[in-house]
């Protein structure tokens, strides 16, 4: 490589290919490793970029405190996914999260992981079903798994926090092995489902060896508008709206009390991100549509169309559940929303409905919620699903198929890389 090209390379952000053309590698007898394209940059003591661009349309940021797709705004599409970490050594699952930073910026900001080649004699560096959409809100949020620690060829045993190890079995929990855990997670939401597939399935094609799928999870949600175009409560497959009782995400406070991990709340690597829980959770539809709708709503302690709790008018009024009407309380003690009152606790919900076609044993639908929450500590979840317990009747019609956990880092600072913190 010559002196002026180094200094080209260190002045712009350049492709796979520019690379191998600029250093000559693959016709020189130089070797690329399966590290890829950042252990040569680190090779040369470069360490370019992508920076965030303003000017896209439907844009939001990838560097910040946080990682995005979590205080952001709830797109209607998410596509999330679970892997199986096939890296051999720390170096290659360091270079991999290294290479997805300058991906997942490229993607939010609407544009291919890397630019095309006129090559026609190769493949694509980038897939192309995204041509000609714009950034469409991509979010990209990613978490490490309990077990990513315990490969020992990695050498981050010490690392792992005392609170990140799989969730314990609640009570009516029917798993199926194969929605259950994952060494890492992407979350990818955008307004458009083939722009939140794309960045996955680009994400996971450049890191081809190094991780394999486990599991994955397409879901939706819609939002009406009220008189000031703002996004209500979206409602899931119950027509029951969802997320009523969310923190305030744009109030940081809020936000530091209930989702992000605070400096010496856990180990150091994760100050500012969060923890994930996702779980698959069968819903009962045609169970659900012979039921009245006086009994739904008890079953939830809300009222279905305007989402105010029972006996009232408002979504976002008081829940009072001592209040009682000819000497019986008005929210049911066995309803869901009553339940979940017992314990102080409070999650970030961001939830998604699914409907994945026909289940071939029943016959009915196989559809039903992708629930996400982030929590500054998973006691947080296990406490309020241990309050449903058995004696919650919204059990009567749905089945838990699937449970993860996962640590999700702090935000990315230009310059530096996701999970920097942990691999320092």
């Amino acid at each position: 490589m010559s002196e002026q090209n180094e200094k080209n390379m260190l002045g712009k952000k350049i492709s796979r290919r520019e690379m191998l053309k600029i250093t000559g590698i693959g016709s020189a007898g130089i070797v690329i490793g399966a590290s890829g394209l950042p252990g040569i940059l680190n090779a040369f003591g470069a360490n370019p970029f992508v920076d965030d661009d303003d000017t896209a349309v439907n844009k939001i940021k990838f560097y910040g405190g946080h990682q995005s797709g979590i205080a952001t705004p709830i797109p209607e599409h998410v596509y999330f996914v679970s892997l199986k970490c096939k890296a051999k050594t720390k170096q290659e699952l360091k270079e991999m999260f290294q290479l997805w930073t300058n991906q997942s910026a490229e993607l939010m900001n609407g544009r291919f992981v890397e630019p095309l080649s006129d090559n026609k004699l190769m493949p694509p560096a980038d897939t192309g079903e995204a041509k000609g959409l714009d950034a469409s809100h991509l979010t990209l949020t990613f978490g490490v798994g309990p077990s990513l620690f315990e490969n020992e060829a990695y050498g981050l045993a010490h690392k792992k926090p005392k609170e990140l190890k799989d969730l314990p079995h609640f009570p009516m929990d029917q798993l199926d092995p194969q929605y259950v855990g994952g060494d890492i997670c992407i979350q990818s939401c955008a307004d458009d489902p083939q722009v939140a597939f794309h960045a996955v399935r680009n994400l996971i094609r450049s890191a081809r060896g190094k991780v394999t799928m486990l599991w994955a999870q397409t879901g939706f949600n819609s939002y009406p508008k009220s008189k000031n175009k703002k996004k209500e409560t979206p409602r899931n497959l119950f027509a029951f709206k969802d997320g009523t009782e969310n923190p305030h995400v744009d109030k940081p406070q809020d936000m530091n009390d209930v989702v992000w991990i605070q400096p010496g709340e856990s180990k150091g690597w994760l100050a500012g991100g969060t923890y994930l829980v996702a779980r698959r959770i069968q819903m009962h539809l045609e169970t659900w549509d012979r039921t009245a709708l006086q009994e739904q709503e008890a079953t939830f302690g809300r009222h279905r169309d305007s989402g105010a709790p029972l006996g009232k008018t408002g979504e976002f009024e008081a829940m009072e559940l001592d209040r009682k009407e000819n000497d019986e309380l008005v929210v049911p003690e066995d309803s869901h929303v009553f339940l979940a009152k017992q314990v102080k606790d409070r999650i970030l919900r961001r939830s998604f409905s699914y409907s994945d076609g026909i289940n071939p044993k029943t016959g009915a639908f196989d559809a039903g919620l992708l629930f996400l929450s982030f929590q500054k500590h998973p006691k947080q979840f296990i406490n309020i699903q241990n309050s449903f317990g058995k004696e919650d009747k919204l059990n009567e019609y749905i089945t838990h198929r699937g449970s993860a956990l996962f640590a999700c880092f702090p935000g990315v600072k230009k310059g530096s890389y996701l999970g920097a913190e942990l691999f320092q």
